[in-house]
């Protein structure tokens, strides 16, 4: 179990994986604004402090002040560009922004008046613990643990009390922002583990898609009356698009074509980008007939930016006979027949359905259900 957690919290893969969990969500550009908006802040308190007799003196001091000050707006611009950061930016701001915080509380010509300015601190202990792992959280704790020995040194002489209320004040704050932040992604983490997930939709793989399939299969039993429905959406002109408004401009389509998806479908549907520009989908019916379905997804595609169009291919089957056969070669034989119709379906123009009902299994023949034990799922 513990390796476990400590392989789900590795720097690379904790990092992508909640960049992908907002994307899939449309929450990318608001995080990086409020990400800015907290830098710029950070930028300007220590601007402020200048103005203040309390604040920092001399020519070192405030030179040093508008380095903070300078460093903050330039991290601020970065999370303002179209792109996301990288994970390495991304760590390079955290320790920027902790030294740039250990200097202005330093500088001030009031201990006190730093001593408060070390809450900033609360800050990135909560960007840290959403985005990073616990070493860079260590990292920054130390850095102000640092930060706030040095100021004690010169508080201690005469303000004993408020030097130790404020350090017990900075581990317990600390402390719980970081804790709350870590729940909060084990909640969320719950259902999707970060290594299912397509980094920049945030929608399921290939294999988790033909896992989760796989499973559902296996877990029905032969009087099941419903329908199996695997989807295959392609974007039609997707290379033209990219032609016209590069890598970035497809990049974005993808996002928010993926996001309109996933809330046209209903709950239960499992919902996978594949490829460029081809999105998976499976869900249950009472019947063969999908067309609420598919009429839905191109209406989808047509009203979300760049009003692109939509080849779309499907299979449907009976859910009870495919119990006790290999749910992982079925699944991938049915996403097979739904991306041939694809193909038909752009070959007749593009922005069309095509679709296949009950079709004779490959994988189905010449193994009974004796010669299949669903606890291979697990093995």
């Amino acid at each position: 179990m513990l390796t476990t957690v400590k392989h789900r919290l590795r720097f690379e893969d904790h990092y992508y994986w909640i960049t992908s969990y907002l994307a899939a969500r449309g929450l990318q550009r608001g995080t990086c604004r409020l990400v800015a908006a907290s830098m710029l802040g950070l930028g300007v308190l220590p601007l402020l402090l200048m103005t203040s007799e309390a604040g920092p003196r001399g020519a070192l001091g405030r030179g040093l002040t508008l380095g903070v000050s300078a460093c903050c707006v330039a991290m601020a611009f970065l999370w303002l560009r179209a792109g996301w950061p990288t994970r390495v930016q991304s760590q390079l701001c955290v320790l920027l922004g902790s030294g740039c915080i250990a200097v202005a509380c330093l500088v001030q010509t009031n201990p006190a008046i730093g001593l408060t300015g070390t809450s900033a601190y609360v800050v990135l202990s909560a960007f840290t613990a959403l985005f990073h792992d616990g070493r860079l959280m260590s990292v920054t704790w130390l850095v102000g643990a640092v930060t706030l020995v040095a100021i004690a040194i010169r508080l201690g002489g005469f303000e004993p009390g408020v030097t130790v209320a404020g350090i017990l004040m900075f581990a317990l704050i600390n402390a719980f922002v970081a804790f709350a932040c870590r729940t909060m992604i084990r909640l969320v983490n719950t259902d999707v583990h970060y290594t299912e997930l397509e980094p920049l939709t945030g929608l399921l793989t290939r294999d988790a898609f033909t896992d989760r399939v796989a499973t559902m299969i296996a877990a029905r039993d032969r009087n099941d009356d419903r329908f199996l429905a695997i989807v295959v959406v392609s974007l039609d002109s997707f290379s033209l698009l990219t032609g016209l408004r590069g890598e970035a401009g497809g990049n974005e389509a993808r996002v928010a074509i993926g996001h309109r998806l996933t809330e046209t479908l209903r709950r239960d549907a499992v919902l996978a980008h594949v490829g460029e520009s081809e999105f998976l989908i499976a869900d249950s019916f009472t019947t063969t007939d999908t067309s609420v379905l598919t009429e839905r997804l191109q209406q989808t595609v047509r009203t979300a930016p760049y009003r692109l169009t939509a080849s779309i291919g499907v299979v449907a089957t009976p859910l009870a006979d495919l119990v006790g056969h290999p749910p992982h070669d079925v699944v991938e034989e049915l996403v097979t027949i739904a991306a041939s119709n694809v193909y038909t379906a752009r070959r007749d123009g593009g922005q069309r359905t095509r679709s296949t009902a009950n079709p004779r299994l490959a994988s189905l023949e010449g193994l009974g259900s004796a010669g299949w034990d669903n606890d291979d799922l697990t093995a």
